[in-house]
């Protein structure tokens, strides 16, 4: 049981997961990385004399069984980068976590559609309801929604993930011994429960420190395949996670806002600087190239027994009302069948025609 050690490195708050990682790979062995000897790592590059002496310190008043069971005791579970259901989009980042401890259900989320939202905590109305316009456009659909839990456009983004039926990931910057804000408990227990996944590379007893923000933005857009700024200072955390997003060859969008609110200064720069404007889910979808699944209820009757032609029926009309001969263009159902399709679907109370005979969902 190998699994130990890598926990048992986690517990060593004195070492970043870069040196975890060079042990590792020197070694290629968790155990031998961890039972080295100065001996073994003193002339390991990008490790100083300083930090094996301070590691071998701490290393040798650890009893990696415990370090374990105290992570089993609390409910925790845990990936760690040898896993094959570790996140393989946060394997390429340049400093990838080498654990991840988790609450929830990981196997409910899509990790092949994962988008990060980030944003002031200070956040405007505005900002808000734009969020609120955008993510309710992906109601329903098999998009996992990643944000930090942090107050504002974060928290924001998680509750409204939950009120749309998606599935969201809240990645956080302390061990699960913690919640921080505070404000945010009721949040934390929501996704844990049956809403998604909170992650963290801390171990459970490690503070949620201010350095550790930055660190946890990594994660946050290293899991995602964009990220979505919702207002941003030309100094924030959420102009770090652009950075970091650019930095990791990912899609970075950003939602417009007004040019009077200070914390649209930084998301204009970005805007001028190449990034991808966003009024509406669709604009999202199409910058990622996604074709969106609804996740139907089994409980609700109307949406049993759906055929393959109205399902693809119901993806085009999800986002907005359109015409009849747009729907025939994007399905390629001749005029006969469609029209048939059509009338089902309104039979069954799952669409109807909307001003400018548009078909639109109930």
């Amino acid at each position: 049981m190998k699994d130990k050690y890598w926990i048992s490195f986690s517990s060593i708050e004195e070492i970043g997961s870069k040196t975890v990682e060079k042990l590792f790979k020197y070694f290629n062995d968790i155990e031998k990385a961890f039972n080295c000897s100065y001996n073994d790592i003193k002339n390991i590059e990008g490790i100083t004399q300083k930090n094996a002496e301070k590691f071998l310190k701490i290393r040798d008043k650890i009893n990696p069984d415990k370090c374990l069971s105290l992570v089993i005791d609390k409910g925790i579970k845990y990936l760690t980068i040898e896993d094959e259901n570790y996140p393989k989009l946060l394997k390429e980042i340049s400093d990838p976590p080498q654990v991840l401890f988790y609450k929830g259900d990981l196997s409910g989320c899509n990790i092949e559609k994962t988008i990060a939202i980030v944003g002031s905590r200070n956040a405007s109305t505005n900002g808000k309801q734009s969020l609120k316009k955008i993510i309710d456009g992906l109601k329903n659909t098999d998009i996992c929604i990643v944000s930090g839990l942090a107050l504002g456009i974060d928290t924001s983004a998680h509750k409204l993930a939950i009120e749309n039926n998606l599935k969201t990931i809240g990645v956080i910057a302390s061990g699960f011994d913690y919640i921080y804000p505070r404000q945010n408990k009721d949040l934390y227990k929501q996704i844990e429960d049956k809403n998604g996944v909170i992650f963290t590379e801390y171990y459970p007893t490690i503070k949620p420190l201010s350095f550790r923000f930055p660190q946890r933005n990594r994660i946050v857009t290293g899991i995602s395949y964009g990220t979505l700024v919702v207002e941003a200072a030309l100094k924030s955390g959420a102009l770090i996670s652009a950075n970091l997003t650019l930095e990791q060859g990912r899609e970075l969008m950003c939602v417009p806002g007004c040019i009077t609110n200070p914390n649209t200064e930084g998301i204009y720069k970005l805007l001028k600087n190449g990034a991808t404007m966003v009024t509406e889910a669709k604009d999202i979808l199409e910058t990622l190239n996604w074709e969106i699944k609804l996740e139907i209820s089994p409980t609700d009757e109307k949406y049993k027994y759906l055929s393959d032609e109205e399902q693809l029926i119901i993806n085009q009309v999800k986002l907005e009302p359109l015409a009849f001969d747009i729907i025939q263009n994007r399905t390629k159902i001749n005029t006969d069948e469609l029209l048939t399709f059509l009338t089902m679907l309104e039979l069954k109370g799952i669409i109807n025609q909307v001003e400018g005979d548009r078909y639109a969902i109930c």
